[in-house]
């Protein structure tokens, strides 16, 4: 999708997020020339604050491939916002009712149009009380393996600084740096054309997530966890807010 046919919606909210995003942050991209110029990408961010979205919207359409974001179906239904996103084409996701499939049949679509179609591993923000990203769900490697587009991970930090986790309030003062680093793609070649069974999916899905905490190590020059939070094996809800105590030092 070219920045000049995005439509009205699509418009209307860079007209409004744009001068936001400069007024609340300052912006640090690092190896943009990784993101491919055209062609269907999925796009793999890790998933720090509410804010994050617009951290990852400006660096894609600063980079000229307007995103397409997978997102929450209760983002769709408020009376405002609900009415732009949905004009601006996003993608909903039902998360755990039938329609869920319908998200991943939306992104294999708007990938095999050329588009850069943005899902978040995760499904939801990271619970890990240091930021580091949780082990992922299989969404991204099901729309890759589906339709042979490259994954481009992405890590950014410092959204959390402008809005916690789960924060509702900004620290708008004073102004924070939001970094963000392009990845190379992540290789699943040997895993292209394989039925995507539940094993092949994990194993596309734990070297995207290798990719994304690689990445978030670089950018906050610290050394990674060895083992990737699992919400399920530690009893964390899979979605809202689990009321884990992030530390301060990485989220104040």
């Amino acid at each position: 999708m070219a920045r000049k046919r995005v439509g009205f919606w699509y418009r209307l909210a860079v007209i409004v997020l744009k001068p936001l995003s400069t007024g609340i942050s300052r912006r640090e991209w690092l190896h943009e020339e990784r993101l491919p110029a055209e062609g269907g990408i999925v796009v793999a961010p890790n998933h720090l604050s509410y804010y994050d979205p617009i951290v990852l919207a400006r660096i894609l359409w600063d980079n000229h491939r307007p995103p397409r974001f997978l997102a929450k179906s209760g983002i769709f239904e408020l009376p405002v916002l609900g009415r732009v996103v949905r004009g601006a084409g996003q993608i909903p996701v039902y998360r755990q009712s039938a329609e869920a499939a319908n998200a991943m049949r939306d992104a294999v679509a708007a990938v095999q149009r050329g588009e850069a179609v943005v899902i978040y591993p995760e499904g939801t923000l990271t619970r890990d009380p240091a930021l580091w990203p949780m082990t992922g769900k299989t969404g991204a490697a099901r729309v890759a393996l589906a339709t042979g587009a490259p994954v481009i991970p992405i890590a950014q930090w410092g959204a959390q600084r402008v809005l916690a986790p789960y924060g509702k309030r900004p620290k708008l003062f004073p102004r924070k740096t939001v970094r963000a680093i392009v990845g190379e793609p992540v290789d699943l070649s040997d895993l292209m054309g394989r039925e995507p069974t539940a094993e092949v999916l994990r194993i596309a899905t734990d070297r995207i997530m290798a990719a994304i905490t690689g990445l978030l190590a670089e950018l906050r020059d610290e050394t990674a966890p060895k083992t990737l939070v699992d919400r399920h094996l530690s009893g964390l809800p899979d979605v809202g807010d689990a009321g884990v105590a992030y530390d301060e030092g990485v989220a104040g």
